[in-house]
């Protein structure tokens, strides 16, 4: 038997030859180690040329492997009752009943927008839109977290600003309602701002997809926009460190359109709904390459591309620009053999270009052409299975063990509380985000129950009697000070802030944004809030159905505040059920559930007052947590709640405030405490909730409460136009109501120089 002749890969002319690439150490410009580069080499028995070498750079890049995180990550509770995808696929899938599935994902678009705000926010937004859609849901609802530095430096303020405007303009044109969020501000994140960017979608359960390619001979077909230069190295560059050299690198940053997008969504949706679809997935980091490598290992197949069959915008695109290139509005497809006429058919209804770029093959190897010859060809399983797996191991830094010392209660208690509550509700992180919120299409589609503004948002489900509730959330300065305990408090937060909105909490998505993990001290934080976030979600019955891990978040050697941001939905069974914080009628009793002990490490009193944090942060016992979560739904089920709001950032002085603010009535509040006026009124301290309740419901909650062995305090009542405050007999609160929202409301266009009614 003649064995057939082995095809050689070719070099692509004007590249490096693999023997430069090996001799001159040119792996290190696609962010690659020695280490690294000799295990390619080994996996392909031979030296990478460069469009292998580009391949495997992004395919093994932090942004897409894991490499560092992944140990980490196996720690995650993932399975549960409702669990019908957990992480792996574009987005994760929890049973909602009748036949329903929501499906949702939050991940990071940081250093594009360091570099580039608009378009690195807006994009942030687009994929995310596009890891729902894939998964064969209806997106319907965004939401963001966002960290950006002082509002006083200029630089900072265009970073926000151009960020903001990025997120409405690209969700305002596709027609999904921005419908919650939340921004701090910190010096942390002055260099390297955080944008996390979530979206929530609904499918039926016999419509949820896979990024999958199977069957020999099937075609991989492409669909969207055409391919540019825009984005290339877009996996590697958020896998390392912000420099003065990130400026340079602006072409790393995709440009979008979200029209199109909006056509390639509902051409997706058709798809789905005709049963064409065999695999679908999403062209997002490292573009073509990722997709469909990742298509093929989970397939467990193999794939060949042809790349002059690739739409491209720009001429002269080598391999290495086609496969890295991070073009937005791009899906990838596998359907069977001779449906390529229906696709086509559906893709020229909406006015989108397609192309059968490829098949898949049944040898596990991953070949690519270019004009007539063998750019690549590469065991597939190497690229996603057999990607690197770093074993860090963590350093508790000397600032953990100097906190230890710190009694912010003790140097706090002497604050004014009136001089306390203004300062606090005129810092940026607690004022209200209007200016944010006002430039974002909240209601398109009409199905927003509960705007941004509250606790967390409510969507209503059409055809159903529910609604789903959702809330992103985070404390960077918790997870500084003790990474579990706040890895924990980010979970917690999350679903009291869906709780109070009258809903179960159900699963949640996760972006971990921390510093550069091959520093000790970072990864020592990035596992505590791991373990924190773990134990969490397995107290709380919330697993962790997917997400997005950040890492290299720093500038100049300076990381930011470690920041895990918790992506929270849960089900509200009756729309009846419904709750905001707002209060709602005079005359109502103000209950506090949960307990108060001096707690302001990392509490935003402590940063406005000393401009830093120290000590500890709140201690959080989630056995109480869950059981306080019970007691505030059976009260929030049996109609005995007219407003429930957490007690977080600010404390219960805020969340009264707040409350007030919002439902345009005032609270006189008694408060019989040990504490100091100051430490009670702006601690931190975690699993507490403000109801107010008509007084015909005081007993019944009262008694809840007690069922489930969580402390019910009455500490007033709602009504006139002041808020009036009480420690111990003496006076510590007694401001206007208009006061005290001027404060709140001016806040953030004062800081952006404009004006609070434009």
């Amino acid at each position: 038997m003649v064995r057939p002749e082995i095809e050689e890969v070719v070099t692509v002319a004007n590249e490096p030859t693999p023997e430069q690439i090996r001799d001159q150490g040119m792996f290190t410009e696609v962010g690659m180690t020695a280490e690294e580069y000799q295990q390619v080499c080994h996996h392909l028995d031979r030296l990478p040329n460069w469009t292998e070498l580009g391949i495997y750079s992004v395919m093994w890049s932090e942004h897409c492997s894991y490499k560092n995180s992944k140990p980490l990550l196996r720690r995650f509770p993932v399975e549960g009752p409702r669990v019908l995808q957990g992480p792996g696929e574009g987005a994760g899938a929890i049973d909602i009943g009748d036949g329903q599935a929501v499906v949702f994902k939050i991940e990071s678009h940081n250093h594009p927008t360091a570099v580039e705000p608009f378009q690195g926010a807006a994009t942030g937004v687009g994929g995310i839109i596009r890891d729902v859609f894939s998964m064969g849901a209806r997106p319907i609802a965004l939401l963001n977290s966002l960290r950006f530095g002082p509002l006083e430096q200029g630089r900072v303020r265009y970073l926000f600003e151009q960020a903001v405007a990025g997120i409405a303009h690209y969700g305002n044109v596709v027609g999904i309602p921005t419908v919650g969020g939340e921004v701090e501000f910190d010096a942390a994140y002055e260099g390297n701002p955080l944008v996390n960017a979530m979206c929530v979608g609904i499918l039926d359960h016999d419509d949820l997809q896979k990024g999958i390619a199977v069957g020999t001979g099937n075609p991989v077909i492409y669909v969207g926009a055409s391919t540019g230069r825009d984005g290339i190295h877009g996996a590697t560059f958020a896998s390392e460190e912000l420099s003065e050299a990130s400026e340079e690198k602006r072409p790393a940053v995709q440009a979008g359109d979200p029209f199109m997008e909006k056509l390639l969504l509902e051409a997706c949706l058709e798809l789905v709904q005709k049963g064409i679809l065999l695999g679908i997935q999403d062209m997002g980091a490292a573009g073509l390459t990722c997709s469909s490598a990742e298509m093929a290992a989970k397939g467990e197949t193999g794939m060949e591309l042809n790349l002059d069959d690739v739409p491209q915008r720009e001429t002269g695109m080598t391999p290495y620009e086609i496969m890295l290139s991070e073009s937005q509005e791009r899906m990838l497809l596998v359907v069977e053999d001779g449906r390529e006429g229906e696709v086509e058919q559906v893709l020229n209804k909406w006015g989108l270009q397609s192309a059968v770029v490829g098949r898949v093959t049944a040898d596990g190897r991953y070949r690519i052409r270019h004009q007539g010859r063998l750019v690549a060809d590469i065991p597939v399983k190497t690229l996603v299975d057999d990607a690197p797996v770093l074993h860090r191991k963590g350093e508790e830094p000397a600032y953990y063990r100097n906190f230890a010392l710190a009694k912010p209660a003790a140097t706090l208690a002497g604050v004014d509380a009136v001089t306390a509550l203004k300062r606090v509700l005129a810092s940026p992180t607690v004022a209200s985000k209007r200016w944010v919120y006002q430039q974002y299409d909240h209601m398109v589609r009409t199905s927003t129950a509960v705007r941004p503004g509250s606790d967390a948002a409510v969507v209503v489900i059409d055809g159903t009697d529910k609604a789903l509730a959702m809330s992103t959330d985070g404390n960077g300065r918790y997870v500084y000070l003790d990474p579990r305990q706040g890895g924990a408090i980010a979970v917690a937060e999350a679903a009291r802030n869906v709780v109070c909105s009258g809903a179960q909490p159900l699963a949640i998505t996760d972006c971990l944004n921390f510093g550069s993990p091959e520093k000790p001290e970072v990864f020592w934080q990035l596992e505590g809030a791991v373990e924190g976030m773990s134990e969490a979600c397995r107290t709380l019955e919330t697993p962790v159905v997917g997400g997005n891990v950040s890492l290299y978040n720093e500038t100049k050697g300076a990381p930011i505040h470690p920041t895990p941001v918790v992506g929270m939905v849960g089900l509200v069974e009756n729309r009846n059920h419904i709750t905001t914080a707002a209060f709602k009628q005079e005359g109502d009793l103000l209950l506090l559930l949960g307990e108060t002990h001096a707690e302001l490490g990392g509490s935003e009193l402590q940063r406005v007052v000393e401009g830093e944090v120290s000590g500890r942060a709140p201690r959080i016992d989630l056995a109480l947590e869950k059981r306080l979560h019970e007691s505030v739904l059976a009260a929030i089920r049996k109609g005995s709640v007219s407003s429930a709001h957490d007690l977080s950032t600010g404390g219960l002085a805020v969340a009264i405030a707040e409350s007030a603010i919002s439902g345009g009535y005032g609270a006189e509040v008694t408060l019989d405490t040990e504490l100091a006026a100051t430490v009670a009124l702006f601690s931190e301290s975690q699993s507490r909730v403000l109801l107010s309740v008509p007084q015909s419901q005081a007993e019944t909650v009262h008694r809840l409460a007690q069922e489930h062995g969580i402390a019910c305090t009455k500490i007033g009542r709602v009504g006139g136009q002041a808020l009036i405050v009480r420690v111990n007999q003496e006076m510590a609160i007694d401001l206007p109501l208009q006061e005290l929202e001027t404060i709140w409301e001016g806040t953030l266009p004062c800081a952006m120089n404009l004006s609070s009614t434009n």
